[in-house]
């Protein structure tokens, strides 16, 4: 983990800032679109998904899926690179859960994608869908292609009656169990948060904070919850089952969670993009930049920074005998 810490200046530590100090230069994410679906969807885990996901789950700006892998890569790359002069790239399998496979598909996906320029392999899965004999294979093809290898696990919250609320289908022992598996074979690991889960608290978000630190996880990715048409969660929405916090009470919730952060984790991003269409709630009709900005505004304003208050770690309460 890079040891370069935010301060009141630098507030918290940006993704792209880590990417350019670990690579040299500007780096690019190339979504890659699976033919896979969660075991919380298909019975193993649980059925009908949780409550907040639609059909196209996280990937709706992706290519499709039935498009092989080497295209995918090939389109976006031609994209990007034309775009912003990109030569390095990330290959990021985004959309549900992409270590959900048999392990020979999973093992063909991961060659096809470990190509030119292609610096690391980025894997977005549920903690559930970790399992050692997929590690393994990923530690010998970061040795044969001398690729980096980032997991991203989706936690949503630590709060496990919120997890049963939205039919997770996992609670926060597999999030801690998934962690600790990845962090034996030197993967970089990043947990994606919902800040504003209905049933979650400020005091949730601190424990967040606190746990994702104490396991010293690489990164974090934060959202705000949208609301999907045709999903339970919709339906809960317009029955007025739950009110939504308000964005005011959002950026309070974000600045909680950098301050109690470890200032080593590298921040993803604060706040999440959504699609438009089918949406019921999306970012309080804000743009999701005008939102980070005036989270950085009250930062900057208020001498806030990531990790002022990480200080409850390494034996708290004997640490006044060695001041």
């Amino acid at each position: 983990m890079n040891n370069s810490k935010p301060n009141k200046d630098t507030l918290y530590r940006r993704y792209s800032e880590y990417l350019r100090e670990k690579y040299g230069e500007k780096v690019y994410k190339l979504p890659i679109n699976l033919p896979v679906t969660c075991p919380n969807r298909d019975g193993i885990s649980g059925c009908g998904g949780c409550t907040f996901c639609g059909d196209e789950g996280a990937g709706f700006e992706n290519l499709s899926n039935l498009i092989p892998v080497p295209e995918q890569i090939r389109k976006n790359k031609e994209y990007i690179s034309k775009k912003y002069k990109a030569r390095k790239f990330i290959a990021y399998f985004q959309n549900f859960s992409n270590t959900y496979m048999p392990f020979d598909t999973f093992k063909m996906v991961m060659e096809q994608a470990a190509r030119e320029n292609i610096v690391q392999l980025a894997i977005s899965t549920r903690p559930d869908c970790i399992r050692e004999e997929y590690l393994q294979f990923l530690s010998e093809l970061k040795i044969k292609y001398n690729i980096d290898i980032a997991v991203e696990l989706g936690l949503q919250t630590v709060n496990y009656h919120s997890l049963r609320k939205i039919n997770r289908g996992h609670t926060l022992a597999e999030f801690i169990d998934a962690v600790l598996r990845i962090k034996k074979y030197g993967f970089e690991t990043c947990a994606h948060l919902i800040l504003n889960l209905p049933w979650d608290t400020r005091m949730d978000v601190i424990e967040s904070a606190k746990i994702l630190s104490a396991l010293s996880v690489d990164q974090v990715k934060l959202h705000s919850l949208y609301i999907v048409e045709n999903t339970v969660m919709g339906e809960q929405f317009k029955n007025r089952e739950f009110e939504m916090i308000s964005v005011e009470e959002y950026k309070k919730r974000v600045i909680d969670f950098l301050e109690y952060l470890s200032p080593y984790i590298v921040i993803q991003r604060l706040i999440g993009r959504a699609p438009e269409e089918n949406t019921l709630f999306v970012n309080w009709n804000t743009s999701w930049w005008k939102i980070r900005d005036e989270i950085e505004e009250e930062m900057r304003a208020n001498h806030y920074y990531q990790g002022r208050l990480c200080n409850y770690l390494n034996g708290s309460a004997v640490r006044h005998f060695f001041d």
